[in-house]
């Protein structure tokens, strides 16, 4: 059988209320669950919905059961592959596995919402019979029209001011270089305008590329906005090999052919280094750890020029011409919001009013 599963809350935590459906490998709806939560969390509702969703399949005798749900949270967590961190969904997770012990087998796996409107469709009428009244989010939401739901966690993506390498326009991967003088002034001009972001408060996370000229860069923001730096390995810039240190145009003579297959093909990559695929690949899963860590909170990241375009091409869900296509200045601003129903939203390309 089949469990599609939803859970909703408008507030994170808010009103909230989850809704599943069991179906045959046709399609055929065999069940469907729906109940309002009262205020609760958006994941705590997703939990709630597997719950049900599982033990409506037990109650209708299914062996194996092919879970779907577009929370990418729970599905890596009961997957096994995500840590579960917050005490109140470890509890549910435990619920869910005990009923999952039933079936001979049970798989899980992440759709986009828009698979998932059944499921959906029981959690908003759930939450609706609990107001009592159809609920409508504010025509000026920005959330509305995109169908996102839940509080979006912020990610304010600043580029790592000047460094040497940069100044040539050289392939700067692993190198550990510093800023240069203007590179830390323009790290102080970056902070200052970062401080003065109503929607940025007091103490709010830095996470930072471990390497020097990115973390130089976040303790000028951290110092600003009186938070602390953290680094994440993910968040690193993609290793250019024997490239390093090269101009384009050095790298194109020395490996002419494999530098123009590099261009068009993300799964090529430099004499050992890393291509562009794996970057993709490191940096979706830092994406994800940063979002479960900071749910719903607004954070600073301060990264390299791949790893922030992979960021907004992932949110804008583009392909890898992207990388090839979009161009980031030093110390430049992005802002991207990524909501816990896998929606996202892009405020901010490139910002450099700052600097001037």
């Amino acid at each position: 059988m089949i469990v599609e599963a939803d859970g909703g809350s408008r507030g994170n935590p808010g009103p909230a209320g989850y809704g599943a459906v069991v179906k045959d490998q046709s399609g055929a709806v065999l069940a469907e669950r729906s109940e309002g939560l009262g205020v609760v969390s958006n994941n705590v509702a997703e939990y709630s919905g597997l719950i049900a969703g599982l033990a409506a399949a037990a109650e209708l005798g299914a062996s194996t059961v092919d879970v779907r749900m577009d929370s990418k949270l729970v599905v890596e967590q009961m997957s096994g592959r995500w840590k579960i961190k917050h005490a109140g969904l470890q509890a549910l997770a435990e619920q869910a596995r005990e009923l999952a012990g039933r079936f001979e087998h049970v798989s899980y796996e992440w759709i986009p919402r828009a698979q998932n409107s059944h499921a959906d469709r029981l959690a908003n009428e759930a939450m609706d019979a609990q107001a009592g009244k159809p609920a409508a989010a504010p025509t000026s939401s920005p959330a509305r029209w995109t169908g996102a739901r839940g509080n979006p966690t912020r990610m304010l993506l600043l580029r790592h001011g000047q460094t040497a390498m940069s100044i040539d326009r050289r392939y700067s991967g692993r190198g550990d270089v510093p800023l240069t003088d203007l590179g830390r002034q323009q790290a102080a001009a970056a902070a200052k305008r970062l401080a003065g972001m109503d929607l940025l408060r007091d103490g709010a996370a830095v996470v930072a590329s471990p390497l020097m000229r990115a973390k130089q860069t976040a303790q000028a923001v951290a110092d600003a906005i009186g938070g602390r730096v953290e680094t994440h390995q993910g968040l690193l810039e993609t290793d250019f090999g024997e490239w390093e240190g090269l101009t384009f145009k050095e790298a194109a003579e020395r490996d002419p052919e494999l530098h123009s297959k590099w261009l068009g093909d993300p799964s090529v990559r430099p004499p050992g280094g890393e291509s562009f695929d794996a970057t993709y690949k490191r940096v979706l899963k830092a994406r994800d750890e940063l979002v479960e860590q900071y749910a719903g909170q607004t954070i600073v990241v301060v990264s390299h020029v791949t790893p922030i375009k992979t960021l907004l091409r992932i949110a804008l869900d583009a392909g890898p011409s992207l990388l090839f296509r979009l161009h980031l200045d030093l110390a430049s601003l992005s802002i991207a919001e990524l909501y816990p129903d896998g929606n996202a939203s892009v405020r901010l390309v490139n910002d450099t009013g700052h600097l001037g």
